[in-house]
């Protein structure tokens, strides 16, 4: 069919039912404050305070498990020390030794990222770090 066809072909329908009106947008009126998507970025872009406790990513936390490598909660002080001052120093990624573990940290972020004991660090490559601490 053509067209012109169709169109005299509808020519005697009729609406069944009411016919809904086209719909008029909403304003939205204007909220006082930053905007989302601003004091998101500036969440982002905040680093968390020195001082807050390192927290362990699910991979970290599936390393450590798989791995079978325990961390004391002395050597939890010991990290939230060192990534402190790690910290003051501008560090934003950094490797920690703490005895036969190698983990990195996002210094900004406060998290530990991964975890490999010394059977896994043989030949391994540490990536996007900007600093490395050894903690005794």
């Amino acid at each position: 069919m053509d067209p012109s066809s169709i169109a005299q072909a509808a020519k005697g329908i009729q609406p069944t039912g009411q016919v809904t009106p086209a719909r008029t947008p909403v304003q939205i009126p204007p909220t006082s404050g930053p905007a989302f998507r601003d004091v998101l970025r500036q969440q982002q872009q905040t680093p968390r305070p020195t001082g807050e406790p390192l927290r362990f990513s699910a991979h970290a936390l599936e390393r450590l498990q798989s791995r079978k490598i325990t961390i004391s909660a002395d050597d939890m002080a010991r990290m939230n020390q060192m990534a402190d001052k790690a910290a003051q120093k501008g560090a934003k990624s950094s490797l920690f030794m703490l005895r036969d573990v190698a983990m990195v940290v996002s210094i900004k972020n406060r998290v530990v990222i991964t975890a490999v004991d010394a059977d896994s660090m043989k030949e391994n490559v540490f990536t996007n770090i900007d600093s490395a601490a050894i903690i005794g």
